[in-house]
């Protein structure tokens, strides 16, 4: 049984791919600290936020519509992640590790809107 956002798995690999973010993030130019390094760290930051923000809420409905704002933050912090990769600031087996991280907290994003229909 869930009693809180905590125990979800989604949240906790969503805060382990913040970290992550975080970490690679540090050796970006910086010039990028009030550009992509803000970008992707918010974004990184606003997926296991909307999960627990949702999981607070009293309706199934806000539930899913926050995993929803989760599900495009991830989408905006791959994104980022391209451009980072493309600016030469992620090599491809950094990305390769983050980009992987980000499908998984996908498909268990998905996975949760699918049971909670």
């Amino acid at each position: 049984m869930i009693k809180s956002y905590t125990d979800l798995v989604v949240w906790q690999k969503a805060i382990q791919l913040a970290k992550d973010v975080y970490r690679v993030s540090q050796g970006f130019p910086g010039e990028e600290r009030f550009g992509l390094t803000a970008q992707m760290r918010r974004a990184a930051i606003s997926v296991p936020s909307n999960i627990a923000e949702g999981q607070g809420r009293l309706s199934k409905g806000e539930f899913k519509q926050f995993l929803g704002h989760a599900r495009g933050s991830l989408y905006e912090l791959e994104t980022q992640m391209h451009l980072a990769i493309s600016f030469g600031y992620l090599d491809n087996e950094v990305a390769g590790d983050l980009m992987a991280s980000g499908d998984e907290v996908g498909r268990l994003l998905n996975g949760l809107l699918v049971a909670l229909k």
